[in-house]
């Protein structure tokens, strides 16, 4: 029987600490500030950014949201980044994604600051993460070693295999875990045998957006399962990518959906830009 691992208990420690390093940093002369941009209308989109304006009140961070309309154009979004990147009562820039169609999101991220780029997806901080030089984290995977961190699972000599290969989460995931000595494999969709690779597992981590993906006879007795997906089952209850009741007797731990990674997501968001403007005061010293 799996011990669930509760991801809304650990974003909560995890904030606490945070606040309190924000105090000392207020009391230091410096308020950590976050922009979040939206263009468009899309729902999903303005509840995650509800979420982390809220979540920055919460820890005591300066926080300013863009809201734009869908047809906002290139030069203009690219002109508030600039100004963005400018403005030293921000120290991160947060550009929610997916993006209307005719803005490149490449372009947009590349525009960032990549020391005010808080999600981690401008092409030099991707180059940390894969050197381990890295200043900042993207926020899903930095959740899930939080998450295994606090629950004492060492990934250390571990088999640890990622289904899903995303730029946001599985690619970055596999190498976090390899940084922490795992032994990785990425699985996708591609992958013959998948079964056979998810069952060789003692961490099993599951992003690919497909409901109820992984059942109880593709993982293997014991294995420690992080379920990233956040997805909607036949009925149109939230669920994972995991089939949570047929893995739980068969795990040893195991996250739910909700109440697993997610809340982590938006906490090391909060860790990075604090993160973000710990850094701008080391070059305002030199």
């Amino acid at each position: 029987m799996a011990k669930i691992i509760d991801g809304k208990y650990i974003a909560q420690q995890v904030r606490c600490e945070i606040k309190a390093e924000t105090q000392a940093l207020i009391a230091a002369g410096i308020r950590p500030g976050l922009a979040v941009i939206i263009v468009g209308e899309d729902s999903a989109s303005k509840v995650y950014v509800r979420n982390k304006i809220k979540a920055c009140a919460e820890v005591g961070f300066h926080s300013e949201n863009y809201e734009l309309p869908a047809e906002t154009e290139q030069e203009e979004l690219l002109s508030l980044i600039k100004k963005l990147n400018a403005d030293p009562a921000i120290h991160g820039i947060l550009v929610q994604l997916p993006l209307p169609r005719h803005l490149d999101e490449n372009k947009v991220i590349a525009a960032i600051d990549p020391k005010k780029d808080v999600d981690a997806f401008h092409i030099q901080n991707v180059g940390k993460i894969m050197l381990g030089q890295y200043d900042f984290l993207p926020c899903t995977p930095a959740g899930v070693m939080k998450l295994l961190e606090y629950s004492g699972i060492d990934v250390a000599g571990k088999d640890c295999v990622v289904v899903g290969r995303s730029n946001i989460v599985g690619k970055p995931q596999a190498m976090l875990l390899l940084h922490a000595n795992g032994t990785v494999q990425i699985c996708h969709s591609k992958t013959k045998n998948l079964a056979e690779k998810t069952a060789s597992a003692d961490i099993l981590i599951v992003a690919i957006g497909k409901a109820k993906f992984i059942t109880g006879d593709m993982i293997k007795e014991g294995a420690v399962v992080i379920d990233v997906g956040m997805d909607r089952d036949e009925n149109g209850k939230l669920c994972g990518d995991v089939d949570f009741d047929s893995c739980f007797d068969k795990a040893s731990y195991l996250t739910p959906v909700p109440g697993g990674v997610g809340p982590m997501t938006i906490t090391m968001l909060l860790r990075n830009t604090l993160s973000a403007a710990k850094l701008s005061m080391k070059q305002d010293i030199k």
